[in-house]
């Protein structure tokens, strides 16, 4: 393969910062720019030893790469984008580059969905891994077990996290288009990304055509607890595989036990004992993507045993319900939950893995979805699951309108309807003193945003630690 100089635009993206690893892996020269650098990425980029520049300037392009891989958050206007047209540079996506340098010529595993797709992926690779299928992978987080969001193998095997947002500013399709699908597990379809999908409708479209992609060789393992799900399965040409807790699939799993540090479940197949399993992973939104992995890996041909041995091994994803400190007691949650859904199951996981314990909610509306007028009445609904909320300020509130962007205000005054206590504090560090003041031993932390939510965790465990009790 012929050696190249890539330079990522947008590079501390969690995909784009994979990435550049994965190319670095292949002798390739890789460059970076970008304007929001925050673990865990940043850390992974210097890890790698990939130089990144502060901000976007085409000074940044003076040594003319080869490749220019644009990130999907990188719109017109950009003053390395601009650079580029106006010079004639050679540009592409990132999900193209993955496609023609790591996935033609391999069985591509994607895992799909509105919610759950890290978590499986990882689970996917991991439980390939144990039954010594060495496969290449990319996630949208670090994997634990792995202790990175990525591998690049010469196994036949490529595992992916499929991404239904847009792909570039210049191809304005989902990134799973472009993944060469020969097994897809779909988890559940739902509404998000409101500002690139009109209404639930255009979503199915996106993942109906991801199905249609699928040869007729390959395998749909198809989440059938998703009503939009069982309603798409039908339009696939390959064989379909359902899974769930609920009747009706294939696959499903029962004598479920969600108490202790493990949960435990068993799998029937066509109402016929499978397997019995164990996990660290808590929720029943976990107990459907082992269920998924556990199908995935029979269609695949894994070693029973091995794939038993994974799940109980599994040691999660950053940011995926990660415990990042116990202190005087007070337990420090941090997940990735952006959506009314996730942050429902978030919180339905924290109830049952720590019963009778107080749980708090510090909630930042950082995505659009999360911002969304539309969704916040879910947001409410989900919020109520906690006996403490805590709303951050808005991401850039400038980009909406009373009438377009959710109403902290509201929503607390709803909540507090609802007997809860909550809180609208705009600042990080306005919620650190206010939690730090009034937390007790046996809380339960639980914050969630799609971002870096100003380093909330590592300021709560420190103010929590320096606190005179």
């Amino acid at each position: 393969m012929e050696k190249k100089h890539y330079h990522l635009i947008g590079i501390c993206g969690t995909a784009m910062a994979s990435l550049a690893g994965m190319l670095t892996t292949q002798g390739h020269r890789v460059t970076g720019s970008d304007e929001n650098v925050y673990p865990p990425m940043s850390l992974e980029l210097k890890r790698l030893g990939i130089p990144v520049s502060d901000g976007y300037r085409a000074e940044n392009l003076a040594e003319r790469p080869d490749v220019i891989v644009v990130g999907n958050a990188i719109t017109r206007g950009n003053a390395e984008i601009e650079h580029v047209l106006n010079e004639k540079m050679y540009y592409t996506s990132m999900a193209a580059v993955i496609r023609e340098n790591f996935i033609r010529g391999r069985h591509s595993v994607i895992v799909a969905g509105t919610h759950g797709k890290t978590t499986t992926a990882s689970l996917m690779a991991w439980a390939m891994d144990r039954a010594g299928a060495n496969p290449s992978f990319l996630v949208g987080g670090v994997a634990e077990n792995f202790h990175s969001s990525f591998r690049v193998t010469d196994s036949r095997w490529f595992v992916i996290e499929g991404d239904e947002y847009d792909t570039a500013f210049f191809d304005k399709g989902p990134k799973f288009m472009h993944y060469l699908p020969d097994t897809v597990v779909l988890n559940n379809v739902e509404f998000d990304h409101a500002d690139i999908y009109r209404d639930l409708d255009a979503v199915k479209v996106a993942f109906s055509r991801l199905i249609n992609l699928i040869p007729q060789n390959g395998r749909l393992i198809a989440g059938w607890d998703s009503r939009s799900v069982r309603e798409l399965a039908p339009r696939a040409f390959s064989r379909v595989e359902s899974f769930g807790v609920e009747e009706g699939a294939r696959w499903r799993a029962v004598g479920i036990d969600l108490s202790g540090d493990m949960t435990s479940f068993s799998v029937e197949a066509d109402r016929k004992l499978f397997g019995r399993y164990r996990t660290p992973l808590a929720g029943m939104f976990n107990v459907r993507n082992c269920a998924a992995v556990i199908v995935c890996s029979e269609i695949l041909g894994l070693d029973r045993s091995a794939v038993r041995d994974a799940l109980a091994e599994f040691k999660s994803v950053k940011r995926r319900m990660e415990v990042r400190g116990v202190v005087k007691g007070v337990t420090v949650i941090d997940d990735f939950a952006h959506h009314p859904t996730a942050v429902r199951e978030t919180l339905m996981a924290a109830r049952q893995k720590y019963p009778d314990r107080r749980i708090v909610a510090v909630f930042e509306p950082r995505s659009f979805t999360a911002q969304c007028k539309l969704f916040q009445g879910d947001f409410i609904e989900s919020l109520a699951l906690a006996d403490m909320a805590v709303i951050a300020g808005l991401f850039h509130p400038e980009r909406y309108t009373a009438e377009t962007g959710v109403s902290p205000s509201a929503m607390i005054a709803a909540l507090r309807m609802r007997g809860r206590e909550a809180e609208f504090i705009e600042t990080v560090d306005g919620i650190v003193s206010h939690l730090a003041a009034g937390l007790s031993s046996g809380d339960v932390v639980v914050t969630m945003s799609n971002g870096s939510f100003g380093g909330i965790h590592a300021k709560l465990v420190n103010a929590l630690s320096s606190r005179a009790d």
